[in-house]
């Protein structure tokens, strides 16, 4: 007798419309509740979704509102003004609007405080953030080589890169999410200054 194989079972293939309207219900959710009262089954009802729809996609609010915030961050981009320094003086003026929407500040403030004692959501907030913003470096240094500005890489860029980033990022973020001061055309070519031609030269 001729053995048959069974058919591969394929389920429901997965909703982009769906996942959009998740993601923003999640941010909208945020703002207006806050962390404590936040919950996925508000967020379904937000987004006209059957709870079970959310659950099958996040376990748990930390990976959705780590993925509703990485959504955000994804729609940055590095401007070409022309220069190095004119295109660092954009995206630290990009990242600093991105910062003060409420949905992105929000988001970002619940998720770092709940890392400090989840470490599987510390390293999602790597992956999801972190590790895909890396991008506007590696494209910002490409980009500067291309016109001469900097040399070609000699060594393995990836620890600069790093550096880099860590130095846009934690600037920004501190000034402002913890200082709560702006970040405006005058701070940004300042901090250009800085990163580009060090202390001795930025008062100059």
């Amino acid at each position: 007798m001729q053995s048959r194989t069974p058919a591969s079972r394929t389920g429901r293939p997965r909703s982009a419309a769906a996942d959009t309207a998740i993601l923003a219900a999640t941010r909208e959710a945020l703002v207006e509740l806050g962390w404590s009262r936040f919950t996925l089954g508000d967020v379904a009802t937000r987004a006209g979704v059957a709870k079970t729809t959310v659950y099958r996609r996040w376990a748990g609010k930390s990976e959705l509102v780590t993925d509703a915030l990485a959504t955000l961050f994804d729609q940055l981009v590095l401007p070409d003004r022309g220069s190095l320094r004119a295109d660092i003086e954009g995206v630290v003026l990009q990242f600093a609007e991105l910062l003060e929407q409420p949905a992105t500040k929000t988001a970002l403030m619940a998720v770092v405080a709940e890392a400090t004692h989840d470490e599987a959501l510390r390293q999602r907030l790597r992956e999801k953030i972190v590790a895909r913003q890396k991008r506007l470096v590696v494209e910002g240094r490409r980009r500067a080589q291309h016109r001469g500005e900097i040399p070609a890489d000699a060594t393995d860029p990836a620890p600069q890169i790093d550096l880099i980033f860590d130095v846009i990022a934690g600037a920004v973020v501190h000034r402002t999410l913890v200082s709560c001061e702006p970040v405006d055309a005058d701070w940004a070519a300042r901090f250009a200054a800085v990163l580009l031609d060090g202390l001795a030269t930025a008062g100059a």
